[in-house]
């Protein structure tokens, strides 16, 4: 009687680095091609194990090499615990624990929570990373969601729907620590949702569907030319992480040139200790070349590969790609071509970044800040600062929107001359930079006008910078009006209610004399008037201010 693991196949289907467009790891789908073997697995958790195990096998069998994603009911977990099939599987497969992603899927209810908690524990202790799977289209409260606190959160789709509830996604997911993937993506329209969303992974259809052969062939859509530039600070290292070809700190010598030479994609090796913390740095063309000489075989197979390693360079997974670089220049030159560890704040390894990557996206970014730079001040323009207003109401931070003119400014320019005119701009924009500090923004947008965008501390001191200072052009004084919006996490949804609510201030501001500044709440009526005098009326025929 045939068994029923012979009518049972398993598909692959990558993950995908939305920025790098690289897979990072397969997740690996069970397929029976009769009965219904996942519906009893849920009811049974012994059996749930061995379809797990069986999961890895089937990769081993296929040589996968890429971290892998193995799916597991909650209940399944917190009944046998350890997943002693599972940890056999991996070890007989030649695998490493944290190379393989426990995706814990619903549903939730019903399962003892201190159970599954414990059992988490366990896995994470020995090594194994764990995904809360099907968030959003499952039932896992958001308590336990947070005391798992997962390696990764898979969302569905369906969430894109529901952007307010994204963005609390993705604030769970900083404080926790975890990378945010949506899983079903199956339009390029979903993609750049996903993206706006602010997820560092996704899967689907779209980038490529489950197969019977893994493989690193997917097509990710290309970053619009309108997306969000890279922060002040340089791009998250978090968008280049690639994979990390790891091996136990004791490998000999003999396994890591099997590794590498069976990977020609693979540029070098990290060791790590039972943790997952790099040890021990192995560059391939420098390995290969001691292996290559005419003893080095014999020298060096049965010997420790650490002897031929070097200390590890490390980067924490919040660190941006400036700050690697910083890592590369302060090391030694011949190293310079050595992948860098990306480890994660219990010091474990979660990939690696290659410094060709990070110069590629650096000078990317270089070349689309100058482009975006005002000729004039050589400040950004608004879409600099606008998809930064976004990015802050994703984040759900109170930020202030502020609107700074000059006062009658085509007076100013038809009295002093442009040349004067222009020079006024560059001063004032050269305040308002030399103000900004921290998480304070500043833009010209062309003519007179520039937009600010600072927390409450930051803006006192902007505000000071122009108003409490005296400007003349050509001999002619000047004075200036600032309208800002302060906007509260959910009080707008983006950049555009941001900048309606600041239309009115605006108006007000440029009504009264004097150097003026107007200050309102975004859904709040009225507005408080900070500087500037009301005037007396105005002759008929007299001028406004503009």
């Amino acid at each position: 009687m045939p068994s029923w693991t012979d009518t049972l196949r398993f598909a692959f289907q990558p993950v995908v680095n939305l920025t790098t467009g690289g897979v990072t790891a397969l997740e690996i789908l069970a397929r029976p091609e009769t009965g219904d073997i996942l519906a009893q697995a849920r009811r049974d958790p012994e059996l749930d194990g061995n379809l797990a195990a069986l999961a890895v096998a089937a990769a081993a069998h296929r040589e996968a090499l890429l971290p892998l994603h193995v799916n597991v009911f909650a209940g399944t977990l917190a009944d046998l615990g350890g997943l002693t099939a599972v940890r056999n599987a991996v070890r007989e497969a030649g695998r490493l624990p944290w190379e393989v992603t426990i995706d814990i899927v619903p549903p939730f209810t019903h399962v003892p929570h201190r159970a599954l908690l414990e059992a988490v524990d366990a896995l994470r202790g020995e090594g194994f990373r764990i995904c809360a799977d099907g968030v959003g289209d499952g039932d896992i409260p958001l308590r336990l969601l947070s005391d798992m606190a997962p390696d990764v959160v898979k969302l569905d789709v369906s969430l894109l729907s529901r952007p307010a509830v994204v963005r609390a996604m993705r604030t769970l997911c900083e404080e926790l620590g975890a990378l945010l993937s949506v899983e079903g993506v199956e339009t390029e329209l979903q993609c750049e949702s996903v993206r706006s969303a602010g997820a560092q992974l996704a899967q689907g259809d779209l980038f490529a569907p489950p197969s019977r052969r893994p493989g690193a062939d997917v097509y990710v859509p290309p970053l619009p030319a309108s997306a969000e530039p890279a922060p002040p600070t340089g791009p998250s290292v978090r968008q280049y992480v690639r994979p990390a070809a790891l091996l136990p700190a004791t490998a000999s010598a003999a396994q890591v040139r099997a590794r590498l030479t069976g990977s020609p994609d693979v540029s070098g090796v990290l060791l790590v200790d039972r943790a997952g913390v790099p040890l021990r740095s192995i560059h391939r063309s420098r390995f290969l070349l001691s292996m290559s000489g005419r003893y080095g075989h014999a020298l060096y197979a049965d010997r420790p590969a650490a002897k031929l390693g070097d200390p590890p360079r490390t980067v924490g997974i919040d660190a941006t790609a400036w700050e690697v670089l910083d890592v590369v220049a302060d090391g030694e030159r011949d190293r310079t071509s050595d992948d860098v560890a990306v480890v994660d704040r219990a010091r474990r390894c979660v990939g690696v970044v290659r410094l060709a990557d990070l110069v590629r996206a650096l000078a990317e970014s270089r070349v689309e800040e100058a482009a975006g730079l005002n000729p004039l001040t050589r400040l950004p323009g608004s879409d600099a600062i606008t998809a930064e207003v976004d990015r802050r109401i994703t984040d759900g931070r109170l930020f202030a929107l502020g609107w700074l003119d000059v006062d009658h400014f085509k007076q100013v320019n038809d009295g002093a001359g442009f040349a004067a005119g222009d020079e006024l701009i560059r001063a004032v924009g050269r305040a308002l930079q030399g103000a900004a500090s921290g998480s304070t923004r500043v833009g010209h947008i062309g003519g007179d006008d520039f937009l600010v965008l600072a927390d409450l501390e930051g803006l006192n001191r902007l505000v000071a910078s122009v108003l409490d200072v005296p400007w003349s052009a050509g001999g002619r004084p000047a004075t200036l009006s600032l309208a800002t919006v302060l906007c509260a996490p959910g009080s707008v949804s983006d950049h555009r209610q941001a900048a309606a609510c600041l239309a009115p201030l605006k108006q007000a501001a440029k009504a009264l004399s004097g150097a003026s500044w107007v200050f309102g709440q975004a859904g709040l009526p009225g507005h408080e008037v900070r500087r500037g005098v009301t005037p007396a009326p105005a002759r008929a025929g007299g001028p406004a201010r503009g």
